[in-house]
């Protein structure tokens, strides 16, 4: 991998990415951790480490911790419009070989993520199974060598349980997402705010008094109507799951049908890992003024195709706020082109919560790598030790204690006298 070079768009930049790098790491202290040990250990030692992930300042600590506990670490950018392309050029000048600039188009990225596979990988960090499959069809000639890996989010794993249930996954994934320390903070509180920041951030209107439809009431569905309701939105969730609608109800939200939602919401994001969330007819009564934000992976939550067919005019209006007019004159706003409206329009997610989901990303390949050997090519939950010493290491940073059972209190709950 020495010979390959790295591929970014403005490598002037990385004096300002470095600052954006040094910011987070100043506020990851879970991940400060797991170096000072990776340090001392070198898990990684004579190892390669191919990485696709939302590149921005968290990941790029991430990479570097990673590339200093011994790995060889090539990173590709998730999703064309999150990487920063001065973080970017920060990172290459770290050791880190990075394939990723932003605005990629759909031939680049798929360059891009072909140069990172390219690398051999031992070990690999994916972000909605884009790397995994590339190297389970394309590029198969790497397969014998890659021990494992993890996947950050729930519509990876959709698709990684997916192949499984076929008998076509050739190695052991690390379901990342599905840990406790994940997705009950970085789906529910890092989704929560994040989408939030970049809708406020990219229209700079005000959300109090305003209808907003959640689309999903999922652990990211829930954060958002959280923050949604406590910003003074009144909340609406669609859910095709009986047991969340019923949950989405008894937490005090609206709940129906998009099709009636679509007629009386203003703010609508869709959070499902579905396709054609919402599309032509919902978009054939929607109120003038609306704005369409998605916080799922793939921009095929709201369907572009509808909305462009139906459209007689476009243009962008703001940065990332693109106006579609429709045949009777009213006005719907499309943010973000459809993308991650938290990593396209705003920074992602807090960095404490990145720490803790990175910190499990970290600790997840230096287990593939002590185990990785006996486990089978199916989706892996994270150990519990790795779930628990994240939280604790949470609750050391954040100057927490709390209570320990004495060995009588150990004896009474599992039943020994």
């Amino acid at each position: 991998m020495d010979e390959i070079t790295s591929m970014v768009r403005s490598p002037q930049l990385a004096p300002q990415g470095k600052l954006k790098i040094d910011w987070v790491r100043e506020h990851m202290p879970i991940l400060a951790e797991i170096r000072q040990e990776f340090l001392r250990t070198k898990p990684f030692t004579g190892m390669k480490i191919a990485i696709c992930l939302h590149l921005e300042a968290k990941t790029a600590y991430l990479a570097q911790v990673l590339h200093e506990a011994g790995a060889k670490v090539a990173i590709a950018g998730s999703n064309p419009l999150s990487t920063q392309d001065d973080v970017a050029a920060a990172l290459a000048e770290n050791g880190v070989k990075v394939f990723a600039w932003h605005g990629s188009t759909a031939k680049e990225y798929d360059y891009l993520l072909r140069q990172t596979a390219s690398i051999g990988p031992d070990l690999v960090i994916d972000d909605g199974g884009d790397l995994v499959h590339l190297l389970h069809t394309e590029l198969r000639e790497h397969l014998p060598r890659v021990k494992g890996g993890s996947e950050e989010t729930t519509t990876g794993l959709h698709r990684l349980r997916g192949m499984a249930l076929r008998g076509e996954l050739e190695f052991p994934m690390i379901a990342a997402n599905d840990a406790y320390c994940k997705h009950l903070f970085d789906n529910r509180y890092g989704t929560g705010q994040s989408t939030w920041d970049g809708i406020m951030r990219t229209t700079n209107l005000v959300v109090a008094g305003k209808t907003v439809v959640v689309a999903g009431y999922g652990w990211c569905g829930r954060g958002v109507a959280q923050r949604a309701k406590g910003l003074g939105a009144q909340v609406i969730v669609t859910e095709i799951d009986p047991v969340k609608a019923l949950e989405a109800m008894m937490d005090g939200y609206q709940v129906m049908p998009m099709q009636k939602a679509a007629s009386i919401g203003q703010i609508f994001i869709t959070l499902t890992g579905c396709k054609d969330v919402i599309r032509g007819e919902h978009f054939a009564v929607m109120p003038d003024g609306a704005i369409l934000a998605n916080a799922g992976h793939f921009d095929v939550e709201i369907s572009k195709p509808d909305l462009k067919a139906m459209a007689v005019s476009s243009r962008v209006v703001r940065e990332n706020v693109e106006e579609y007019v429709l045949q009777d004159g009213r006005k719907l706003y499309l943010l973000g082109e459809g993308r991650l409206v938290n990593l396209a329009c705003a920074d992602g997610h807090p960095a404490e919560i990145m720490d803790m989901s990175f910190g499990i990303q970290a600790l997840s390949l230096e287990y593939l790598v002590r185990s990785g050997k006996d486990l089978p090519c199916q989706v892996i939950r994270v150990p519990d030790e790795v779930d628990e010493r994240i939280a604790r290491l949470k609750l050391t940073a954040e100057r927490i204690e709390i209570d320990i059972l004495s060995s009588e209190q150990e004896h009474y709950l599992v039943g020994v006298d």
